[in-house]
């Protein structure tokens, strides 16, 4: 019997936070598609590598800490915080070492204990904000 969504999604985060690169090639299938666009990133299983070794590269501490797993079928859903130092090239931004601490979701569609399909949001106006990339807003 193939694990349940919330293992599999579990079992990927466990393997990124440990740098573990293997787990793409063990939890993410071969026929993924991902619906979460990401500017230069193809989105297949060879963008999730492309993905995690850029966020590595630029954030050599990076950590995806899940907060919430929940599962339904054969859908899992993640609200999580996505930490790290900023210590190289990020989207054009030279490495500040600067933190930064960002919420996201995810949806992952699973079958025969591996990942098929991924939707998600990032707070990317934050990350980029707490890079110095963009201005925070003035309060009104």
């Amino acid at each position: 019997m193939a694990p349940d969504p919330k293992s599999v999604v579990r079992s990927f985060f466990d393997g990124i936070n440990a740098n573990d690169a293997s787990v793409i090639d063990e939890l993410v299938a071969d026929d993924f598609v991902e619906r979460e666009a990401f500017p230069g990133i193809p989105q297949d299983k060879e963008g999730v590598r492309q993905f995690f070794a850029m966020f590595r590269s630029a954030f050599p501490d990076f950590r995806m800490e899940p907060h919430e797993i929940i599962a339904e079928g054969d859908l899992a859903c993640v609200r999580s915080t996505t930490t790290g130092t900023h210590e190289g090239e990020f989207m054009g931004v030279p490495p500040t070492g600067k933190k930064i601490e960002v919420s996201g979701f995810d949806l992952v569609r699973v079958q025969g204990g591996q990942a098929v399909e991924h939707w998600g949001l990032l707070d990317a106006l934050t990350l980029m904000q707490q890079l110095g990339a963009i201005p925070e807003e003035a309060p009104v």
